[in-house]
């Protein structure tokens, strides 16, 4: 791999760390100032909606602008947001609506980042080493984001709750510094003629839309997402109520996936080529079915602990295997705008999961949302069966410039 790697690793890294912290100490924050499931998951909502709104042209700029100043740039934003939350909370004003504000802008920001981010991998290492590349930048994330960082994050929040968030600002400005020297052209290059905004996001979407395994891929990663979500927005509450857990207890269940997590990281490349990834997707559609029914009947920790560390193996490997795959058959000029469309579906799903999940637990109970979910994904997977073929995730034909 190119020198570049080590640098968008580092980078990665420690901004990973940052957002495992906050994500213990959001969930913490939300539950210190609201009892109403509704508004605990809304926090999940609210950070989730921008991608609803603004993903589509986000892509589009993506495939216009600098992929590494464009990170950067959004990094400082990040930074100056979250920095002015910790703030907020140490001085004792943080509401609701102040910690609502703060993620609709993190959120946006996200959206230019994350596909940002995608995007720019192929610029540094080549096609062949695409799969080692994501697998190792998912390690870190899982062992930063949920498995060092949100035991740190509920730890934090209990010493003094504006810590985290201080951390959280601090993390996104080493990442930008990061960014910021690495080498390279990471502007796209394109013979496309420069379009209105509506026709280049046209153009992203048929691309999406028009290649079958694309399509397939991010219709059912939307449905699993919406059901996914609606379980585990009101997870901080689950964990409470259900499991009798305390909150770095709580941070220790979400630390629980990262374990299976890093473990799938560590075998990724070899299952695809032992099984192949069609069989590896159908194998998570059913483990993720599986993962909502056990949560729906857990009472004891060790049970909900079990099941999140088979999962984490299933939604790593998932995500290796289909970014990966991604990467490959979508030209550089297109990434971005087809990796908008990819989101829109997947982040759209968590958003609407994440809206509804609240609001069944609320009427239904607090294990509602999981037993919605595990009928859901049993529907989702009977549908998806024979749709994952080898002779269609096989192919690596690249998508049309058209």
């Amino acid at each position: 791999m190119k020198a570049g790697f080590g640098r968008l690793w580092a980078a990665t890294a420690v901004s990973n760390v940052g957002d495992g912290v906050a994500l213990a100490a959001g969930p913490l924050l939300l539950a210190s100032l609201t009892s109403d499931p509704a508004l605990v998951a809304g926090a999940m909502f609210v950070q989730q909606l921008p991608w609803l709104l603004f993903a589509l042209p986000a892509g589009v700029y993506v495939d216009r602008l600098d992929r590494r100043r464009l990170i950067v740039l959004v990094n400082l934003v990040r930074a100056t947001v979250v920095g002015g939350l910790a703030c907020a909370v140490a001085a004792g004003v943080a509401t609701v609506a102040v910690v609502y504000a703060a993620l609709f802008v993190v959120g946006t920001m996200e959206t230019l980042a994350d596909n940002a981010s995608t995007a720019l991998l192929p610029a540094i290492v080549p096609a062949e080493d695409l799969p080692r590349a994501n697998a190792r930048l998912m390690g870190v994330q899982l062992v930063g984001n949920h498995l060092l960082a949100p035991p740190l994050g509920a730890a934090l929040f209990v010493a003094a709750a504006a810590l985290p968030f201080g951390l959280n600002a601090a993390t996104f400005l080493v990442a930008a510094l990061l960014l910021a020297t690495l080498r390279g052209r990471f502007r796209p290059v394109s013979e496309e003629p420069r379009r209105p905004l509506r026709a280049d996001v046209t153009t992203g979407m048929r691309a999406l839309l028009g290649h079958p395994v694309l399509r397939m891929l991010a219709v059912c990663l939307c449905l699993m997402n919406v059901t996914l979500v609606g379980a585990f927005a009101i997870l901080v509450l689950y964990a409470r109520e259900r499991l009798g857990l305390t909150e770095v207890g709580f941070g220790l269940l979400l630390a629980a996936s990262a374990v299976g997590g890093i473990t799938g990281t560590l075998v990724a490349a070899r299952l695809q080529r032992r099984f192949g990834i069609a069989l590896l997707l159908r194998a998570g559609l059913v483990i993720e079915t599986c993962t909502h029914l056990s949560l729906a009947l857990a009472r004891a920790p060790w049970v909900a602990v079990g099941t999140l560390v088979i999962f984490g193996v299933h939604a790593s490997l998932w995500g290796i295997l289909s970014v990966s795959w991604r990467q490959r058959v979508v030209p550089d000029a297109l990434r971005g705008r087809v990796n908008s469309g990819y989101f829109l579906f997947s982040v759209g799903g968590a958003a609407l999961g994440a809206l509804g999940g609240g609001f069944v637990a609320r009427g239904l109970g607090i294990t509602a949302p999981f037993w919605f979910a595990f009928g859901g994904m049993a529907v989702l997977t009977a549908v998806a069966w024979r749709r994952f073929r080898p002779a269609l995730l096989d192919v690596t034909d690249p998508i049309p410039l058209s």
